[in-house]
C-alpha cells in the first residue's frame, strides 16, 4: 500500500501547485480577494501534502524495514 500513500501525496502536492499558480495569476490582475482565497487553498493543500508525504514516508520505511 505504500504506493498509493505516496500517489495520494503527490495529488495534494498538484493541488497547492495549481492553487499557488491560481494565486498568482489573480494576483497578476490585481484581484487581491481571489489572489488571497487561492493562496488560503494552497497552503491548506500544503499542509495537507506534507502530512500525507510523512505519513507515506513513514509506511514505506517500515514496510521496508520488515520486509527483509
Amino acid at each position: 500500500m505504500p504506493r498509493e500513500e505516496h500517489v495520494a501525496a503527490a495529488e495534494l502536492h498538484e493541488a497547492a501547485a495549481k492553487s499557488h499558480r491560481k494565486a498568482a495569476e489573480h494576483d497578476e490582475k490585481g484581484d487581491r480577494e481571489a489572489a488571497n482565497q487561492h493562496s488560503a487553498q494552497a497552503f491548506d493543500h500544503a499542509v495537507k501534502a506534507y502530512a500525507a508525504s510523512k505519513h507515506a514516508h513513514e509506511k514505506s520505511s517500515h514496510h521496508t524495514t520488515h520486509a527483509t
